[in-house]
């Protein structure tokens, strides 16, 4: 088995996930189980930096028999620094689709190129059109 074709150890895959851009949130991430969420949108920015919300989305990353599986789920950000599933109002969504399918895309790539790992949907995860 050539060395680009084996399983990556936790922290190999850490380190090549955060390099993908700034999402993942390594203090919640364990071995198969992997977090990246994005902040796209502010609701509030008039309100100081500690209380403003966020339209985004999340993503858990599992680990599984021939690669990963990502789902995603849209909604807000809100003060406590907690996300709820909502729904952003239209002018909002545009945002948060880009940014998650220019993601998804990334990290199909990286994972395919580095690793030869495939990325796959999960059935409940939010669909962004």
């Amino acid at each position: 088995m050539s060395e680009l074709a084996k399983t990556p150890t936790h922290h190999r895959l850490l380190s090549v996930l955060k390099a993908i851009g700034p999402y993942l949130r390594e203090g919640q991430c364990q071995e198969g189980e992997y977090l990246f969420d994005c902040l796209a949108v502010c609701i509030n920015d008039k309100k100081s930096p500690e209380k403003r919300e966020f339209w985004g989305w999340w993503m858990e990353l599992t680990e599984t028999d021939d690669g990963f599986e990502a789902n995603y789920h849209i909604g807000r950000y809100n003060v406590a620094g907690h996300w709820e599933v909502s729904s952003p109002p239209e002018q909002a969504m545009g945002e948060v689709v880009r940014t998650q399918q220019e993601f998804h895309q990334k990290l199909a790539q990286t994972l395919q190129e580095r690793f030869l790992l495939a990325l796959a949907l999960h059935q409940q995860s939010a669909e962004f059109a």
